[in-house]
């Protein structure tokens, strides 16, 4: 009896001490299964543009591309480098040194996960889901609306980065700018540049974004950067021989923007690329070639490929 008890124990399961007496509660019905609301699918986007195929954020698109408000204009200081005279490929820029008026019309382009996470002029870090631009030559940092006539679309984004350097080329836009403006698929169009001044009032323009700012927690560009972490650029030995130059600046910042964005578009070449300081110059060469004929060869090359006029130079 003893044996069988111990048994019939082994097969209960523990229950609760009641002391207060109460009868033990009715059995609980399980609670209702909900169905999961089904989540938005990120857009589908097809690129027709060669170079842009493999630079969208691929799976890593947010649903709710809609909702990522457009940047707001607000005072800031301007940096204290990043809008010093400097020149790539052989021209020469002098960006703006104060807010002003500014209004252009060019060709917009767009660049994306080859530079997400890489240090931009401003020395901020690149991200492709933020409401950013590159220009050549406006304020760092300052604050444009960019339109696209051919939709009607417009967007107001944060320059925080120096570019485009490719010749007729008016502005780069972040990834999610160039989506907002409908363009993705293409690479570039035709767009109009509108600075805004701080405290300046807009009026409302089709196809612009307003919503909350995201919350930490659903930052793409966190989840990302934790996905994919950007390998360093290959440092360069000190060498001697021919080099194409293709950037000198007064700023590392500038440099090293520029050297990370040349390394996306060189491929193997990207070995080869170096930022040469001396003094307060920071000069950002290709090479090293054994003669000036075989540097004058690879020149030639980048100015097919890429539209690149680089300076020959002797070290």
């Amino acid at each position: 009896m003893l044996t069988l008890a111990l048994a019939a124990c082994g097969t209960q399961a523990p229950r609760p001490v009641d002391d207060r007496g109460e009868a033990p509660p009715a059995a609980v019905p399980p609670a209702p299964t909900l169905k999961a609301e089904a989540k938005k699918p990120p857009p589908a986007i097809k690129y027709s543009g060669g170079f842009y195929k493999d630079d969208g954020p691929g799976d890593q698109v947010p649903a709710d591309i809609e909702a990522i408000p457009d940047a707001v204009p607000k005072a800031e200081p301007l940096h204290r480098f990043a809008n010093n005279p400097y020149s790539v490929f052989g021209r020469d820029y002098v960006p703006l040194r104060t807010l002003q008026p500014y209004r252009a019309r060019g060709i917009g382009s767009w660049y994306g996960r080859k530079f997400h996470g890489q240090k931009t002029s401003s020395g901020e870090p690149y991200d492709m889901f933020g409401m950013t631009a590159a220009h050549p030559t406006l304020p760092i940092p300052s604050y444009v609306r960019v339109s696209n006539p051919a939709n009607g679309k417009s967007v107001v984004v944060r320059v925080n980065d120096r570019g485009p350097f490719h010749a007729g080329r008016e502005i780069d836009l972040s990834w999610t700018a160039a989506w907002k403006l409908g363009y993705i698929g293409s690479g570039s169009t035709l767009v109009e540049v509108e600075s805004v001044l701080p405290g300046q009032v807009l009026a409302a323009a089709p196809g612009s974004a307003t919503a909350p700012p995201r919350r930490d927690e659903d930052d793409p560009i966190a989840k990302l950067a934790a996905a994919e972490p950007e390998p360093p650029l290959p440092q360069v030995q000190d060498a001697r021989g021919h080099f194409l130059q293709l950037g000198a600046f007064g700023n590392r910042d500038n440099a090293d923007a520029l050297r990370a964005r040349l390394a996306r578009e060189l491929g193997d070449l990207a070995s080869r690329l170096a930022v040469q300081s001396a003094g307060k110059l920071f000069r950002v060469q290709l090479g090293p070639w054994p003669d000036a004929a075989a540097a004058q060869l690879a020149g030639g090359r980048l100015r097919e490929s890429l539209g690149m006029t680089p300076l020959i130079v002797q070290r």
